[in-house]
């Protein structure tokens, strides 16, 4: 079995290889639609806007921007509208993912 870290990769990279998934160039912003869900609300369209790939990317969901930094060693800070807090990510049965109650779904490019 595959631990659910390098899977992630593994599925990246094939997206990123087969040019499924958007790729950007050094110093560049990648902007990916994605649908998002807060709490137990509707799935909307969304988009995930990564400054760097797998430790540091927003959530644009309407008019709101949710920001998430990870450390490299597994700690994901979530933070919006000036507010700041530790979330726990996971994958959920439907194949979204998770921090907390804020959910994506979709290719999301994190690893």
């Amino acid at each position: 079995m595959v631990p659910p870290g390098r899977a992630l990769s593994i599925l990246v990279s094939l997206l990123i290889c087969t040019g499924a998934a958007p790729v950007a160039k050094a110093g560049e912003a990648m902007l990916v639609a994605l649908q998002c869900r807060l709490g137990e609300g509707p799935w909307q369209d969304c988009q995930m806007r990564v400054e760097e790939l797998g430790a540091h990317w927003f959530l644009l969901i309407g008019e709101r921007r949710i920001e998430f930094r990870h450390d490299g060693r597994g700690a994901v800070t979530m933070q919006e509208q000036g507010r700041s807090r530790e979330v726990t990510s996971r994958w959920r049965e439907d194949h979204s993912l998770c921090w907390d109650g804020t959910c994506a779904r979709g290719e999301i490019p994190l690893d």
